[in-house]
C-alpha cells in the first residue's frame, strides 16, 4: 500500500538536499529556492511538472515502477534510497547487483561534469544507460535502443550501422572481444541469465557470431585505444579509460585524445557540431 505522506515528505527532503550543480544544472543568478525546483526535478526525471508536483502534494495515482526508477535516478538517489522510495510507493524494489540499471550517484556526478568529453555509463552487457552530450555527438544516442539491441555486442553482430562507427581494421578484433566478453558473462551469471539469452539469440541469428563463439576465446579485453569513424569529422583515435562500479556492474567510459593530435582537433570540431549531427 502506498504511503502518500511518507512518499511526499521523502521526495521534498531529497529535493531540498540537492543543489543544481549536484545534478549538472546551472545555478543561475536569481535563485531563492532551497535545493532544486520542482520543474528542475521533473525535467531530470523526464516527466511533467504537474505529475511530479501531485506526488509531492500527496495526490494523483500511484506512481508506476518506471516512474519511480526515473525519480530515483533524477534525484541521484543511492540504491538504499531507491529501495526506500519503491516501498513508500507500495512496490517491491527492483533487483540489485548486475541486473540493476540504477546508476550510483558517484558515477552520475562524474558524468555530469564531462560535458566537453565523450563519455557513457554502460552495463556489463554493453547497454548504454547514460551519455554525455559529446558522447551522443560521437556515436549517436545509444540509449534509444530497446530489447536485445540495447547491448552494443548484440548490435555488433546484427546491425551494420554499428560497425560503421569503427575503423574496418578493428572489426575482426571487436568480434572476438564481444564474443569473449559475452562468454565470460554467461559463465559468471549462468543459464537463464540475460547474458545467456543474448548468446542464444546471436547463435540463432548470426553466422559470424557462431563461428567466433566456437573458438571459446576468453580474456580478449578491450584495447585502450579505439578508432572511431564519424560521418562529419572522419576517423578519431581515442583513448578509453574506465571507472568501474563493481557493486552494480556498471562502468563509466571516458574517451580522450592526445593533446595536439589530429584527433584532438577533430574533437574540438565535434564539440561545435554537437549532437545534432547524427539526428
Amino acid at each position: 500500500m502506498i504511503d502518500r505522506t511518507g512518499l511526499a515528505q521523502f521526495l521534498r527532503n531529497r529535493r531540498a538536499a540537492l543543489q543544481p550543480e549536484d545534478v549538472g544544472l546551472p545555478r543561475g543568478r536569481r535563485r531563492r529556492t532551497d535545493g532544486l525546483r520542482r520543474e528542475e526535478v521533473a525535467s531530470l526525471c523526464h516527466m511533467s511538472v504537474d505529475y511530479y508536483s501531485r506526488i509531492e502534494r500527496e495526490r494523483g495515482p500511484q506512481p508506476s515502477q518506471g516512474m519511480l526508477s526515473s525519480i530515483a535516478q533524477g534525484l541521484h538517489m543511492s540504491i538504499d534510497e531507491r529501495d526506500h522510495l519503491f516501498r513508500l510507493a507500495g512496490h517491491t524494489p527492483p533487483p540489485r547487483g548486475a541486473a540493476t540499471e540504477h546508476i550510483s550517484p558517484g558515477l552520475l556526478r562524474v558524468l555530469d561534469r564531462l560535458d566537453d568529453t565523450p563519455a557513457e555509463i554502460v552495463t556489463e552487457l554493453g547497454e548504454t544507460l547514460r551519455q554525455s552530450p559529446m558522447g551522443v555527438a560521437l556515436t549517436g544516442d545509444n540509449t534509444r535502443h530497446t530489447g536485445p539491441a540495447r547491448s552494443a555486442g548484440y548490435r555488433w553482430f546484427t546491425d551494420p550501422a554499428t560497425r560503421r562507427l569503427y575503423a574496418p581494421r578493428d572489426h575482426a578484433f571487436l568480434s572476438r572481444m564481444w564474443a569473449s566478453g559475452l562468454r565470460e558473462k554467461v559463465t559468471l551469471r549462468g543459464p537463464g541469465s540475460r547474458a545467456a539469452h543474448l548468446a542464444e539469440l546471436l547463435l540463432a541469428g548470426s553466422e559470424e557470431f557462431r563461428r567466433v563463439w566456437e573458438d571459446h576465446e576468453i580474456g580478449v579485453h578491450p584495447r585502450e585505444v579505439k578508432h572511431f569513424v564519424h560521418p562529419e569529422v572522419g576517423e578519431l583515435e581515442l583513448n578509453c579509460q574506465q571507472l568501474v562500479d563493481p557493486g552494480q556492474a556498471h562502468a563509466l567510459l571516458v574517451y580522450t585524445a592526445v593533446p595536439g593530435s589530429e584527433s584532438y582537433e577533430k574533437l574540438q570540431v565535434l564539440s561545435v557540431i554537437g549532437a545534432q549531427t547524427l539526428r
